[in-house]
């Protein structure tokens, strides 16, 4: 018999009534001893009770879960950075239901996150949690493990090696550190839940019928970056290698790699039904968006550097070529950092 999802767990308390430690007689000294100790227990429950809700903040509002395919959901986060407005959540949830229980990718940016999709998951079904999967190290995606092992401490939560690395080497903390101040304090309770089985290119993990395919292209928009096709679906998770509407962030990641693993996805991969990491789910023209955007952007930087300009002398001529992309969300916030990295690239590729 499989287990249902379980609630995320709750703190009880019990209430301690003033007569049930002792009864008022006529020796003072009872009075005396037990009153002071009695005031200490209640005092110290009551510090204890009020620590523990300041330790957490609020829960995330439901966001629907959308059926994008027989039996594959898709809860679409906003496309802004983390906020204290949104919480913390702007990623792309999923979740496939089978015949014997639950699949998770990318279960967002906090345990107040992964707990709005557990309650999204038990909307649909009370099948048990049999996975979930990681696609990458940035914790918008990922910190919302805390929620999936609370409801199933056994869990098999997969990611890549290097994505393990990292969040050992104190990448988890930093990112939950940044969800804190970025939020303000909106994911206070968050706590570092690391994958625990490592996956890499190639692999294929056989979960309740269904076949989760790895694909990996080593350095992307990180060193971590997994793309998981799921053959008997037609669907593929793009992570945030390829986002829609939404210009992707680069602060981790290489230009010319982003467009080599694109390329090489098409010939490797087949698929109808693709999920960014951020933006609405769709088909391949995500990825061909995005591969657009990073071989326009790189390959005028290579050559306006060529020429002999400096990163902000390039702008205005970019920004002429990268028109198309003017309303995507963070084009304005991120050209001017991916034109300064993307220098550094070609600077380091020409040397």
């Amino acid at each position: 018999m499989h287990r249902p999802l379980e609630p995320a767990r709750r703190i009880r308390y019990l209430e301690m009534q003033p007569g049930a430690l002792y009864k008022s007689r006529d020796i003072p000294t009872r009075r005396v001893n037990f009153m002071p100790r009695y005031a200490f227990y209640l005092i110290a429950g009551l510090l204890f009770s009020f620590s523990v809700f300041a330790a957490r903040g609020p829960e995330v509002p439901d966001y629907q879960a959308e059926e994008m395919a027989p039996g594959v959901f898709v809860i679409h986060g906003p496309l802004d950075y983390p906020t204290p407005q949104n919480q913390g959540f702007m990623n792309n949830p999923a979740f496939l239901v089978t015949d014997s229980g639950v699949v998770v990718v990318d279960p967002g940016s906090s345990v107040q996150t992964g707990e709005m999709v557990l309650r999204q998951i038990r909307k649909v079904t009370d099948k048990p949690l049999l996975a979930v999967l990681n696609t990458h190290v940035h914790g918008d995606h990922w910190l919302g493990n805390q929620a999936m092992r609370d409801a199933v401490p056994e869990v098999p939560i997969y990611g890549h090696p290097k994505m393990l690395e990292a969040v050992e080497a104190g990448a988890g903390q930093s990112w939950v550190d940044l969800m804190m101040r970025a939020t303000e304090g909106a994911t206070e309770g968050t706590e570092v839940v690391a994958p625990n089985k490592p996956v890499d290119d190639g692999d294929e993990i056989a979960v309740a019928g269904l076949t989760f395919r790895i694909h990996y292209y080593g350095h992307v928009h990180t060193h971590s970056d997994l793309m998981i096709e799921v053959p008997e679906k037609e669907l593929l998770f793009l992570g945030d290698n390829a986002n829609n509407g939404r210009i992707v962030r680069m602060d981790d990641g290489s230009f010319a790699g982003t467009v080599a693993a694109l390329e090489q996805l098409k010939k490797d991969a087949s698929a109808k039904v693709l999920v960014p990491g951020h933006g609405r789910t769709g088909g391949w023209e995500i990825v061909d968006a995005n591969r657009d955007y990073m071989a326009t952007l790189y390959g005028s930087v290579e050559t306006l550097f060529e020429e002999g300009l400096s990163d902000f002398e390039m702008k205005p001529q970019i920004v002429e070529q990268l028109v198309a992309f003017k309303d995507w969300v963070g084009f304005e916030d991120e050209l001017g950092k991916h034109i300064s990295l993307a220098y550094l690239q070609a600077e380091e590729a020409a040397f």
